[in-house]
């Protein structure tokens, strides 16, 4: 990760999502030689390619502008233009899913964000629904 950062399981980050309404951790970890970020909410534990971070302050940076979050589940559509969208398009620099684990690699628009907002790398917003994020 170009930002240089990692945190073990024992030294998680501790992050809300976008509302404020759930708490999560995350924190950095290798599978299969590629560092992952592991997400644990409750009692369900997400992973996502940890260049994400790297590949998404690009894509924000390009845009130069708000960038709707969209957070959704892998079984449903993303929102066309969305942060969601964009983490599971063909175009993106991996050419599709940066969520790594098979029926649970959407809702990257939920938790993605908030770390990038805590690594100092965007600007986030936090209503109750349609947040929106841009480079910082």
């Amino acid at each position: 990760m170009q930002t240089h950062v990692s945190r073990s399981k024992n030294d998680p980050w501790v992050l809300k999502t976008p509302p404020g309404t759930s708490e999560y951790r995350m924190h950095t970890d290798e599978k299969d030689g590629k560092l992952i970020l592991v997400c644990t909410v409750g009692s369900t534990v997400l992973h996502y390619d940890a260049r994400c971070i790297d590949d998404l302050y690009a894509m924000t940076k390009e845009v130069d502008d708000w960038v709707e979050l969209g957070g959704a589940d892998e079984q449903k559509p993303a929102k066309d233009g969305t942060v969601e969208s964009w983490a599971r398009s063909q175009a993106n620099p991996i050419g599709g899913w940066y969520g790594l684990k098979k029926g649970l690699r959407g809702r990257f628009g939920v938790y993605i964000p908030p770390l990038m907002e805590e690594l100092g790398l965007c600007e986030l917003e936090h209503k109750p629904k349609n947040n929106r994020m841009r480079f910082k």
